[in-house]
């Protein structure tokens, strides 16, 4: 556990989850814990950092002993997307290569639609997070190589089975 910045990382995260703060206050921690202990594509294997032609694919890194929090990579080809989701709980990600596009969407219960909220563009070295309620996003690869981002979930995911909270196959107004 000790290469490639997983052991630092892993120490900054544990050290910001451990002040027990609200969801919100921690993603904002956990940010800043990203932030300074930020990885090289290289937390990844060669073979880990190709991708998978049929999908975005994640790599669980890390998982926190009592739960707290899991390190996840996500790996992205050109054009890769995931589906319009919400989250089980706070996460912050990092854009270690690459680059992601991520649209952000609310939910407009009266017209049972999802309304767009806005959208950012991460390079490599930007670093977000987010809590629930308001993290229904889409994110997918624009560039023309490979994407590589790490993504610290306040559980453990390899027990939930994912982050995802729900999928959203609703009409999207601009």
């Amino acid at each position: 556990m000790t290469t490639n910045g997983r052991e630092e990382l892993v120490g900054a995260v544990r050290a910001e989850v451990g002040r027990r703060a609200d969801w919100q206050e921690t993603a904002r921690l956990v940010a800043g814990a990203l932030e300074r202990a930020f990885p090289s594509p290289e937390i990844l294997a060669e073979a880990q950092r190709a991708g998978d032609p049929e999908g975005y694919r994640s790599h669980v890194l890390h998982t926190e002993p009592d739960g707290s929090f899991s390190v996840v990579a996500l790996v992205w080809r050109p054009g890769q997307t995931t589906p319009i989701h919400d989250h089980v709980t706070w996460c912050v990600f990092g854009v270690v290569q690459g680059v992601e596009h991520e649209e952000l969407f609310r939910l407009d219960e009266a017209s049972e639609c999802l309304v767009a909220a806005g959208s950012s563009r991460n390079e490599a070295g930007d670093v977000s997070g987010f809590a629930p309620p308001g993290d229904i996003h889409r994110v997918r690869n624009v560039g023309e190589s490979t994407a590589i981002s790490i993504h610290v979930y306040g559980t453990d995911v390899s027990r939930v089975g994912s982050s995802v909270r729900r999928y959203y196959d609703l009409p999207v107004r601009r």
